[in-house]
């Protein structure tokens, strides 16, 4: 099911897709949507969603697919896109998980290689937890001179250290209970050309649908309980997305182009893409999933 607008898509039927868990796709430009379609499909999403320009290119789903892909056409890099979207979803699958990224983004969670994304939320719920947070972690090809646009899938690095949190103050600059803002990355080792507000990495990109719920512009929800990174009684899983966007866009940024002439540090390291890489680097837990 397509649709030529995403007000045509607001206009769909609450309930009309059937069950999740369902993925939205934010398609900015043409840089790996393929692969990221792939990738969300390989988890065991039953629908994936593509939010992208009417002159993008979105390649249709494999015969031999599962998951039904739904095509909303609207400017996807327009400010506030993303929310409308995203928003727009949680009000046309009431009660079920949905998950948002970007093209050049890939989703990883605890043993994802052999568990299905239901089986982890499965899980999550019966933990009587509704949303996991997830940690934004950036990739980015090792040589800049033959991947000018910083995407290399079969070579990617991040970074292994340099990630820390600090407290999240309420409205009124007290600590939020079990809520932090996380930081690292080339956002971190490149802040000077990130904005402040764009410099977290964090984002609540898996989370229970519900009528009223709403994803904010600084990819938290409208409840405050949903944003926190463990339960009050034990530590909680948490997940990972690994991202090419924040490199694509220092290298496509003309104010950072220019200046930025490697993204290699000390601490790179070859990405596995596996999620026992990332567990054994911090970067995600399983929590009492095992």
């Amino acid at each position: 099911m397509d649709f030529d607008t995403l007000d045509q898509f607001a206009a769909a039927r609450p309930g009309a897709f059937g069950k999740g868990p369902a993925a939205m796709v934010v398609a900015e430009d043409r840089v790996e949507v393929d692969s990221t379609l792939d990738h969300v499909r390989s988890l065991g999403f039953r629908h994936v969603f593509v939010l992208a320009p009417p002159d993008l290119r979105v390649p249709p789903a494999p015969a031999e697919a599962t998951a039904q892909q739904h095509v909303i056409r609207a400017r996807s890099r327009a400010p506030g896109a993303t929310q409308q979207a995203v928003n727009t979803l949680i009000d046309k699958m009431p009660g079920e998980w949905l998950h948002y990224c970007y093209n050049g983004e890939y989703l990883f969670y605890p043993f994802c290689e052999d568990r299905s994304v239901g089986e982890m939320v499965t899980w999550v719920m019966e933990e009587r937890r509704s949303a996991i947070l997830t940690y934004v972690i950036d990739l980015y090809a090792p040589d800049l001179r033959t991947y000018p646009d910083a995407v290399a899938l079969d070579s990617a690095m991040l970074d292994s250290s340099g990630y820390y949190a600090e407290g999240r103050p309420d409205e009124n600059g007290h600590p939020r209970e079990r809520q932090l803002d996380f930081y690292g990355g080339l956002r971190w080792r490149f802040e000077e050309h990130v904005p402040k507000p764009k410099r977290k990495i964090d984002r609540i990109g898996l989370f229970q649908a519900r009528p009223g719920l709403r994803l904010r512009e600084d990819h938290t929800l409208s409840d405050e309980e949903m944003n926190t990174y463990a339960c009050p009684w034990h530590h909680s899983l948490t997940a990972a997305i690994c991202s090419f966007r924040v490199a694509k866009a220092l290298r496509t940024n003309p104010g950072s182009r220019h200046d930025i002439g490697d993204f290699r540090w000390h601490k790179s390291t070859p990405f596995h893409w596996s999620s026992l890489q990332l567990m054994e680097l911090g970067l995600m837990e399983p929590g009492q999933w095992f």
